[in-house]
């Protein structure tokens, strides 16, 4: 039987969208509450978007009083298309760049899952432009050989998109049980705008990405959440970094995929993960 054509209809309102130019840098795609308080910037996970990562948490971070920002890192979503090889150097200087044009530095990055890599970069090469970082659902390192096995598939991963997206991102939803529905055929639409060999190597990226030589070096307020379900990243690990950064420890009981349908459980650990990272009367009051 013939799957119904949904159609890709976003699950809620998003945040107004704005286009950067930074200089020397390029075009960045971001999401902005606007207003004039704390800024924080929401760095989302690998093969998601800042939307996919984010929504269920923009209008709670908002209603908090704070100034949300969200980008969409090179290759992924609405993200720029360089060139050049995906490096997550280079989103660690696209979303400090972000911050910096606004005059909103500094602010405090929140970063899930690859994020988190990017946001430990931010703090290590653009401590002007960070006032705090919250890291959730990430580690200091994905060289473990559970992990390391997968890495090894990124140029399948890579050709199969190339070749088939819609057909490959469907078989995904396939393998882990989610239903075709008015929702995921939103998510479907999302991932569609990735880039293929951006996607790859961002997941090559990963796997050469290890903060244990340099964290320690690392003088930023900081706080963590930790997705205590966490299947893909294990709480064993977001807890090793967690230590090595220092500051609060929070924690949310959800799935490394369960961000936006366990809403609740974790923006309340997300708020109280920033209010402890930012300023003192936040976090008295969380």
């Amino acid at each position: 039987m013939r799957q119904p054509a949904y159609p890709p209809i976003a699950p809620r309102e998003m945040l107004p969208a704005r286009t950067l130019n930074l200089p020397g840098r390029g075009e960045v795609f971001l999401r902005d509450s606007g207003g004039d308080g704390p800024p924080v910037m929401l760095l989302h996970g690998w093969m998601a978007s800042a939307d996919l990562n984010w929504h269920a948490s923009y209008i709670p971070l908002v209603e908090a009083g704070y100034r949300v920002l969200a980008i969409d890192h090179r290759g992924h979503g609405r993200g720029m298309r360089p060139l050049a090889p995906f490096r997550l150097a280079d989103c660690a200087a696209d979303t400090a760049a972000a911050v910096e044009l606004l005059g909103l530095a500094p602010a405090t990055f929140v970063g899930y899952s690859m994020g988190g890599a990017i946001a430990q970069l931010v703090a290590r090469d653009h401590r002007a432009a960070a006032g705090g970082i919250v890291l959730s659902a990430t580690a200091q390192h994905w060289q473990d050989p559970e992990t390391s096995r997968i890495w090894k598939w990124m140029g399948v991963v890579g050709l199969t998109l190339s070749v088939a997206p819609r057909a490959t991102w469907s078989a995904g939803f396939k393998r882990l049980r989610i239903p075709v529905s008015p929702r995921t055929s939103w998510w479907v639409a999302e991932m569609m705008r990735h880039s293929a060999r951006d996607l790859a190597e961002a997941g090559r990226e990963l796997s050469r990405f290890d903060s244990r030589p340099w964290l320690h070096e690392v003088s930023i307020p900081a706080a963590s959440v930790i997705t205590t379900r966490d299947r893909s990243v294990a709480p064993s690990k977001q807890r090793q970094l967690a230590a090595a950064i220092g500051g609060p420890v929070f924690e949310a009981p959800i799935d490394h995929l369960e961000v936006t349908a366990h809403r609740a459980e974790f923006n309340a650990a997300l708020l109280q993960a920033l209010a402890a990272a930012g300023s003192p009367e936040r976090a008295a009051a969380a």
